[in-house]
């Protein structure tokens, strides 16, 4: 079925969207969920979850790529889930990437204080489009996946060094294009 008939279900109120949801995206969403959690169980409460939370955001929420959207809803519940499965073991071993990533911030405020939460989205949107084909599959394994600098060197078939600098690099530029948009980096 198609997205735009199931976002239709779920402004009717209709239960057949969460079943032709999970349908059309069960996997898209364990294989999200696994980046982030180690137990099926776990993948599976998170997927409920998520639709749940899918199912209380539409409407009013009217998403332009369902997908995607639910990608988010899982990506979020998913490293919640994960933090409080872990928040006993904080130490050298747990190593958190948005905070790498996040580590751009000079003075450690979040984005969202900064500036609104949907420009900064499409400036990153735009400063991937605008990325090669291989520095956007890495860029968004590592951040958005959450995968290790060896599991992205093991999928595409770069060495480490490689997926290391090319990931430097990517925030370097990612900094000056914020920069440039008056985004203190």
């Amino acid at each position: 079925m198609k997205d735009e008939k199931i976002i239709e279900l779920f402004f009717a109120r209709n239960e057949d969207a969460l079943r032709e949801t999970e349908l059309k995206y069960r996997n898209l969403c364990l294989y999200v969920s696994s980046n982030f959690l180690v137990s099926r169980e776990d993948r599976e409460e998170t997927l409920n979850d998520s639709l749940l939370a899918l199912w209380n955001s539409i409407p009013p929420e009217r998403p332009a790529n369902l997908g995607a959207y639910l990608s988010e809803i899982v990506r979020r519940l998913s490293i919640n889930k994960s933090r409080a499965n872990n928040a006993w073991k904080r130490g050298k071993n747990v190593q958190i990437v948005g905070e790498e990533f996040l580590s751009m911030i000079e003075d450690g405020t979040d984005l969202a204080a900064q500036f609104d939460a949907k420009r900064g989205g499409e400036l990153i949107s735009a400063f991937l489009r605008a990325s090669s084909k291989s520095d956007r599959k890495v860029f968004i394994m590592r951040y958005w996946l959450d995968m290790s600098i060896e599991q992205i060197s093991s999928q595409t078939g770069f060495g480490e060094s490689k997926v290391k600098v090319t990931l430097h690099r990517m925030r370097k530029k990612l900094a000056a294009e914020l920069g440039k948009e008056g985004i203190t980096v």
